[in-house]
């Protein structure tokens, strides 16, 4: 049984958490013929096994070029990490164990109240170009 979730855009409103959510959602971009996405797979389901209070998403790029495409995704894998409706974190390339586990630990620790300011800030400064 596996711990993570395809995620496709036909359930994205369902698994990942708008702006009122209070989980947040790791999703990692692959594909079948990308060799570091098949390295970091089994790390991603690890993860996901010891983190099972977490979304763990994958997008197969191939199958859903229209969600790959408005991530903005250049290269895979890409993990991006979504947390009540905000996009804390995207990078493209495949991690090691001890430093996705890092990660994990950091975006449990963000204080979002922080971070909804910071973004609520950078819209209102676009907004003024």
């Amino acid at each position: 049984m596996s711990s993570t979730v395809e995620l496709t855009k036909e359930n994205f409103d369902d698994i990942v958490p708008g702006p009122e959510g209070k989980d947040f959602v790791f999703i990692d971009f692959w594909a079948g013929w990308c060799g570091p996405c098949r390295q970091f797979a089994p790390v991603y389901e690890k993860a996901a096994e010891r983190h099972s209070d977490l979304v763990f998403a994958k997008v197969d790029t191939e199958a859903q070029q229209e969600l790959a495409s408005a991530f903005g995704i250049q290269s895979i894998p890409t993990l991006a990490i979504i947390r009540e409706g905000v996009l804390v974190f995207s990078q493209a390339g495949a991690l090691p164990e001890a430093v996705f586990e890092d990660l994990i630990g950091q975006a449990r620790g963000l204080d979002m109240a922080e971070v909804k300011r910071k973004v609520a800030e950078e819209q209102a400064a676009d907004g003024q170009a």
